[in-house]
């Protein structure tokens, strides 16, 4: 198979898709691989790395696009790419398209295969989506602690406080793996930290693990109100696979937060689970409504480009194979996993969640 890694366009991304040891792996296998040049700048990996490996390393993304078979990518296919799929093109990336009808469109009409990172599942769990949500959820506790200072029109409050002051009360919406890996940091930063979910069994696993400065919360609407409107950092941490993220700060509850308090909504490429939560760059990642900071920032791990890649990289390379060598008119049927990262194929969208967020 034809297997190609264009350099990501998203503002601010740094990540790539396949390092060099993958791409040596894919050759070694009998694909050939194409590589935009300076792909991996962003995540430390040098042009000649890439040839060294086996990769054919060409100038422009058209090349990569027009050849490959396959195409894999970090990050949603931006605007100036839309025009660069074309039919029958497996494409391998996060994609959420819950949170943008746009997208959806784009990839049906291109008639392209979507294959979707954050939709396969392996035993009940999402082994693509996991270790970037490791990385968001420890830099939402960062990002947001940065925020909370005055010259970024925070409140002006230090997240461990000082002795003889109260440290900052943190609220993490969502017990999942961004969730936990919140919580840990901004207990570790010596924070009040809540973290709230609707699984009570959950709740029970994380009491078991967290440190003393951490409490577990029932997740419903009173509670919710009551932490976050008396919080000086929340976290977004809400996940439905494939689906958008539901509401759960509505517009009215911000005027009754704290001024100066920050919203770090993590899920915000899937819709976030704020009303006012749009999606921002790291360029200008923070903008305020009713005295309340939001930094929603769709692609977190970016930031951190060389952490990320190889985060990415050791959880996708077994499919990347797997897929490379595999007969795709049958393996969506024949392995589970693969057929629930299939979001859309034959022009049609063909995961449920997905559907769903589209249903009028």
């Amino acid at each position: 198979m034809i297997i190609g890694v264009p350099k990501e366009v998203k503002s601010h991304e740094y990540r790539v898709a396949v390092m060099p040891v993958g791409v040596e792996l894919l050759v070694k296998a009998g694909h050939r691989v194409l590589v935009e040049a300076g792909a991996g700048v962003g995540s430390g990996y040098r042009d000649d790395e890439y040839a060294a490996a086996g990769a054919e390393v060409v100038a422009e993304a058209a090349e990569v696009w027009n050849a490959a078979e396959m195409v894999v990518k970090v990050k949603e296919p931006q605007p100036p790419e839309w025009g660069l799929m074309k039919p029958g093109q497996l494409l391998f990336t996060y994609f959420h398209f819950a949170a943008s009808r746009e997208l959806t469109t784009a990839c049906l009409e291109a008639g392209i295969t979507a294959v979707a990172y954050e939709t396969l599942v392996v035993r009940g769990k999402l082994p693509l989506l996991t270790p970037m949500s490791e990385v968001a959820g420890r830099m939402a506790v960062l990002e947001g602690g940065k925020s909370l200072q005055k010259p970024q029109m925070g409140r002006g409050i230090l997240l461990s406080g000082v002795p003889g002051v109260e440290p900052a009360k943190v609220t993490v919406l969502g017990g999942g793996i961004v969730g936990a890996n919140a919580a840990k940091v901004a207990a570790g930063l010596g924070a009040n930290v809540v973290i709230m979910d609707v699984s009570l069994d959950r709740l029970r696993e994380l009491d078991a693990v967290m440190p003393a400065n951490v409490r577990t919360i029932y997740s419903e609407p009173h509670a919710i109100r009551w932490h976050v409107t008396n919080s000086d950092l929340v976290i977004g941490a809400v996940l439905i696979p494939g689906g958008r993220t539901p509401t759960l700060i509505p517009r009215a509850m911000l005027k009754d937060m704290r001024d100066g308090a920050v919203i770090v909504d993590v899920g915000v490429d899937q819709g976030g689970c704020v009303e006012t939560s749009r999606p921002t760059t790291h360029e200008d990642p923070t903008y305020v409504v009713d005295n309340v900071v939001h930094y929603c920032v769709s692609n977190m791990p970016g930031a951190v480009g060389r952490t990320s890649t190889q985060a990415l990289c050791n959880a996708t390379q077994t499919w990347v194979l797997k897929l490379a060598g595999s007969d795709l008119a049958t393996v969506f049927e024949t392995d589970a996993a693969l057929g629930s990262a299939l979001n859309i194929h034959d022009g049609k969208i063909t995961h449920t969640e997905v559907a769903a967020a589209f249903e009028e």
